[in-house]
C-alpha cells in the first residue's frame, strides 16, 4: 500500500498537479554566474514559470559574474517573462569576469528587448541584497545561488547602510529562511562554482548563520534537458534560442545539457521532499577550492541525493523551462 501511495504522489508531482509544499509563494533572490554555462538560463526560465504559477515571488536577480554581457542577458530573460522591472545587481571590485563560449549571450542581446546595456552599469549586488532583504518580513527570503559565492561573502561582510543598521550577518540571520546553493561535489570533490572564487566560497560557507542546502555537481550532471525545448514549436523565445545555439557546440550535449542550476531553483521553490533525500552535516572548503564533508546530525548544512528517477526529474524540469509568458501566441 505504501508503494502505491508513493507512486500516485509521484505521478501527481511530475504532472505538476500537486499543491505547493508550503502552499504559499516563496520569496526568492536569484544569484547567478550566467555566461560560462547556459543551464543558468534554464534555471531562470524555471523560476519565472514558478512566479507565473504563483509558487514563487522573484525579489531580485543578481550576478556573481562581472562580464558585461551578463546583466543584459538577465534583463532579456526577465523582460521576455514580463518582469523587465526586476532589480538586477552584480559583483563590484574583485570578482570573476567570464563570457559565453557559445556566443549565445551576444545573440539574445542583439535580437531581444532589454534596458540594461552592460553589467558595469547595474548596482552592486550587495546593495541590492541589503535593499531587498531589509524590506522583507523576518525569516521569509530564500536565496538561490547557482554561481560563485562572491556576492554571498561580500553580503556577510557588509556593514550598516541607508537600508538597514544591521551588519550583513545579522541582516541575513533576521531575514533569510535558507540558502540553496548549486556548489560542491559530494561527499568530496572540486567543483567550478567553488574553485573559481575559493576564498569567498570558504568564507561564505564557514560563516553563513543559517541553513544551506547543497545540490552538487553529481546531481545535475546526470539530468539532461533542452532537446524537447529546441524541437518544440515555441517561437520568439530567448530561452529556446540559447539552447538551440549552444547544444550543437558540444558532443557532450547530444542528449541535452546537464542541468545543475535548475535543481537549485526546484529546491528553492519546492523543498527537497519527494525529489531528494538529504545528508545533514557540514561542508569543508579549502582555500584551493576543494570540498569535503563532515556528517553531523546537528549541522546546518545538507546535501541532496537523487530520489525520484532521473528521466522523471528531467521531464519535470524541462516542462517548466518550456513555459511561455502569459499572452505569448
Amino acid at each position: 500500500m505504501k508503494t502505491i501511495v508513493f507512486l500516485m504522489a509521484l505521478l501527481l508531482l511530475i504532472s505538476g498537479s500537486c499543491t505547493d509544499i508550503e502552499n504559499e509563494s516563496v520569496k526568492i533572490i536569484f544569484d547567478t554566474d550566467l555566461g560560462p554555462d547556459y543551464d543558468d538560463v534554464g534555471a531562470l526560465a524555471f523560476l519565472h514559470a514558478m512566479a507565473d504559477s504563483g509558487r514563487a515571488e522573484i525579489l531580485a536577480t543578481v550576478s556573481s559574474n562581472k562580464n558585461d554581457l551578463v546583466a543584459p542577458s538577465i534583463d532579456v530573460i526577465n523582460t521576455y517573462f514580463r518582469r523587465g522591472d526586476l532589480q538586477i545587481g552584480a559583483t563590484k571590485g574583485d570578482g570573476a569576469d567570464m563570457g559565453a563560449r557559445q556566443h549565445w549571450a551576444d545573440s539574445i542581446i542583439k535580437y531581444y528587448p532589454h534596458d540594461v546595456k552592460r553589467t558595469s552599469e547595474v548596482p552592486d549586488a550587495v546593495e541590492i541584497y541589503r535593499k531587498v532583504l531589509s524590506s522583507q518580513p523576518d525569516n521569509s527570503v530564500t536565496i538561490v545561488t547557482v554561481g560563485f559565492l562572491t556576492n554571498i561573502s561580500n553580503l556577510l561582510k557588509s556593514g550598516a547602510d541607508q537600508y538597514s543598521n544591521l551588519n550583513g550577518t545579522d541582516l541575513v540571520t533576521k531575514k533569510v529562511k535558507r540558502l540553496v546553493s548549486m556548489a560542491g561535489a559530494f561527499p568530496t570533490g572540486r567543483e567550478y562554482n567553488i574553485f573559481i572564487d575559493p576564498v569567498s566560497s570558504k568564507y561564505a560557507f564557514d560563516n553563513w548563520p543559517g541553513e544551506i542546502i547543497f545540490t552538487g555537481f553529481e546531481i545535475g550532471s546526470k539530468i539532461f534537458t533542452g532537446l524537447r525545448l529546441i524541437s518544440s514549436d515555441i517561437e520568439g523565445s530567448p530561452v529556446k534560442d540559447v539552447f538551440s545555439i549552444s547544444i550543437p557546440f558540444s558532443e557532450d550535449d547530444k542528449n541535452g545539457r546537464m542541468s545543475w542550476d535548475q535543481t537549485a531553483v526546484l529546491i528553492g521553490v519546492y523543498g527537497t521532499e519527494g525529489f531528494f533525500d538529504t545528508v545533514r552535516g557540514r561542508i569543508k572548503v579549502t582555500v584551493e577550492g576543494n570540498n569535503s564533508w563532515e556528517n553531523d546530525p546537528s549541522g546546518n548544512h545538507l546535501y541532496v541525493v537523487q530520489k525520484i528517477p532521473i528521466p522523471e526529474m528531467s521531464a519535470f524540469l524541462e516542462d517548466r523551462m518550456m513555459h511561455e509568458p502569459a499572452g505569448t501566441e
